[in-house]
């Protein structure tokens, strides 16, 4: 069978039973986590086809229907499961615009890897979407402002080594900007750049990009 037809299959199947769970279900494919499906309840919830949900780049789908400030939090998340192809699932809170209302609903998003190439790299990605409790969202964030604070404090000596142009960089780099990109954006020679990340990963003690993107988020550059 060839991957297209798996593909097809594997949504079929989903879709077969998507009504019977509580929450909406999307799925994107990849390269470009472009929008391949929405179970029908999204789409009713959003009032569009198919075809029309389909249609959207991913930059229209987000600015239409998503708070663009909550991606600077989940964005790091993604692009760190995605570039390690693990099986964990990443989870996050999002507003959505929904039913036509200009009011933002909050959300809790369960993501993770649903099929691979035939080379083993990330296919498609399932995410499952629940409207929550606005309060709950709060004490939520909360402990995460506390967690951060913490880590703010367990690791300000190791930040404090950093430069103004290392601190530019590892912005940047948690943005998931490629070097190239950097380069252009602060005007330095890519090679400039990889010495940059270089030297903050050892200043910082690590190479895992989650646990820069910590630092980016705890000290304040995105």
């Amino acid at each position: 069978m060839d991957i297209e037809s798996k593909i097809r299959n594997q949504i079929e199947q989903i879709n077969a039973v998507a009504n019977l769970f509580p929450g909406v279900i999307i799925i994107h494919r990849m390269p470009g986590f472009t929008l391949e499906y929405m179970s029908p309840n999204g789409l009713a919830q959003l009032g569009i086809s198919l075809e029309e949900f389909r249609s959207y780049t991913v930059l229209e789908y987000t600015e239409k229907y998503f708070n663009l400030k909550d991606a600077e939090d989940y964005t790091p998340k993604l692009h760190h499961m995605i570039d390690c192809n693990t099986d964990e699932e990443v989870t996050f809170f999002q507003q959505v615009k929904i039913n036509g209302s200009p009011d933002w609903a909050w959300h809790m998003s369960i993501i993770k890897i649903l099929m691979r190439d035939d080379k083993g790299l990330p296919l498609l990605i399932i995410n499952v979407a629940f409207k929550v409790d606005p309060m709950q969202h709060i004490t939520t964030k909360v402990e995460r402002i506390l967690k951060e604070n913490d880590f703010l404090q367990k690791n300000m000596h190791r930040f404090s080594q950093l430069t103004k142009r290392e601190c530019a960089v590892l912005k940047q780099l948690a943005l998931g900007k490629s070097s190239a990109e950097t380069a252009d954006e602060l005007f330095i020679a890519i090679g400039t750049v990889e010495t940059h990340r270089k030297n903050i990963r050892k200043k910082l003690n690590t190479t895992a990009y989650f646990e820069l993107c910590e630092y980016a988020r705890a000290f304040d550059l995105i």
